[in-house]
C-alpha cells in the first residue's frame, strides 16, 4: 500500500528516538500544519498527531481520543498525552542525530519539545528483545494480517493508510526482576526465556496470557513496534503499537490492570509505565503526510 507511512511495517532499527511535543504559546495551528506537511516522510521516520491538535484545529479524527488514566485494583496507568509524535529510525547515532536535529529545527517557536527518549536494538531478532531477555512482539500479525490489523483499509479520502498508535514508556526494575529464579521470571512473562516458548501451564496473571490477542471477543489484534531504551530516565522498554483503530490496545491495557477480572499482569511486578499517548498516523500522498482529514 502507497498510503501507509513506510516505517510502520519493518522490524526495528539499530537506533531511535522518540520525540513529543506540545504547541508553543504563540504558535499558529494553520502554520504548524504547514511546517508538518514539509516533513519527508520515509521508512526512518514515522509521525503522529494528538487529539489536542485536532480539537485546536477545530475538527474531528474518527477513532482518535485522548490516552486513558487508568486505575486498577493494583496498579494504575498515567496519561502524558502531547500534540504531536516523532519516531525517528537509523542504523547509526550520527545519522540519528542529524535526522532528529531537522525535526527539532523545522518545528523551532512552532511546537515544544517535551519528551525525548532513545532506543536501541537489543538482540538478533527481526524486532528484538526486550532487556529481560525475552523476546519481543511474538505474537505480531504478519504480512497482509499485519496490514488489515494496524491500517485504516477504508475507501475514505483521506483516512485509508492511516494508523493509530499508542505509545508507553515502560521503567523496568532490572535488579529485582533478575533477583527472581528462572522459573518465576518465566511465569511472569509467560515464556521460556531459553526457547521463547509459550507455557501453557503458566499463571493467569502472565503477562502472554493477559494480552493474548485471540482471547479478546472481537479478537485485539495490534502491531507492536517495541524497543528499548537506557538513560537517565531509568531503563526499559519504549511500548508502541500500531493498530486500525485503539481499541484494540485499550482492551488489552484494561485487563493488564486488572479492570476485566480483577487480575493484574505480573510485569507490573518489575515494570511501570510513565507516560501514555495516543496517536493518528495520517496516510502519505507523493511521500509527504496528507492532512486533508485535519482540513474538513
Amino acid at each position: 500500500m502507497s498510503e501507509i507511512q513506510q516505517s510502520i511495517l519493518p522490524g526495528v532499527p539499530a537506533v531511535a528516538r522518540y520525540l513529543s511535543f506540545s504547541v508553543a504559546s504563540d504558535a499558529k495551528p494553520v502554520e504548524i500544519l504547514q511546517s508538518i506537511e514539509l516533513l519527508d516522510i520515509d521508512e526512518w521516520l514515522t509521525v503522529g498527531i494528538g487529539e489536542p491538535f485536532v480539537k485546536l484545529l477545530g475538527t474531528e479524527i474518527v477513532g482518535l481520543r485522548t490516552f486513558p488514566a487508568l486505575k486498577g485494583p493494583e496498579t494504575s496507568v498515567p496519561s502524558t498525552q502531547q500534540w504531536l509524535w516523532c519516531w525517528i529510525r537509523a542504523e547509526n547515532e550520527n545519522d540519528l542525530n542529524l535526522r532528529s536535529d531537522a525535526i527539532t529545527q523545522l518545528f523551532s517557536g512552532l511546537l515544544k519539545l517535551e519528551n525525548s527518549v532513545d532506543g536501541f536494538k537489543h538482540g538478533q531478532e527481526e524486532l528484538g528483545k526486550d532487556l529481560t531477555g525475552y523476546e519481543d512482539g511474538t505474537e505480531n500479525p504478519t504480512g497482509e494480517e499485519a496490514i488489515a490489523a494496524a491500517f485504516d483499509l477504508s475507501d475514505v479520502a483521506g483516512m485509508r493508510g492511516s494508523s493509530f498508535v499508542a505509545v508507553q514508556q515502560w521503567v523496568h526494575d532490572l535488579q529485582k526482576f533478575t533477583a527472581f529464579p528462572q522459573p518465576e521470571q518465566d511465569n511472569i512473562i509467560g515464556r521460556r526465556k531459553s526457547d521463547n516458548a509459550e507455557l501453557e501451564s503458566a499463571p493467569h496473571s502472565a503477562h502472554v496470557k493477559r494480552t493474548e490477542q485471540e482471547s479478546f471477543q472481537p479478537a485485539a489484534f495490534i502491531v507492536r513496534r517495541s524497543m528499548p531504551f537506557r538513560g537517565a530516565e531509568g531503563e526499559g522498554l519504549m511500548f508502541v503499537a500500531f493498530g486500525k483503530s485503539l481499541n484494540a490496545f485499550e482492551t488489552q491495557l484494561r485487563r493488564m490492570v486488572g479492570l476485566e477480572d480483577g487480575t493484574t499482569d505480573a510485569l507490573f511486578r518489575f515494570s511501570q509505565p510513565v507516560t501514555g499517548g495516543y496517536f493518528w498516523c495520517p496516510p502519505l500522498v507523493n511521500g509527504k503526510l496528507d492532512l486533508s482529514a485535519l482540513k474538513e
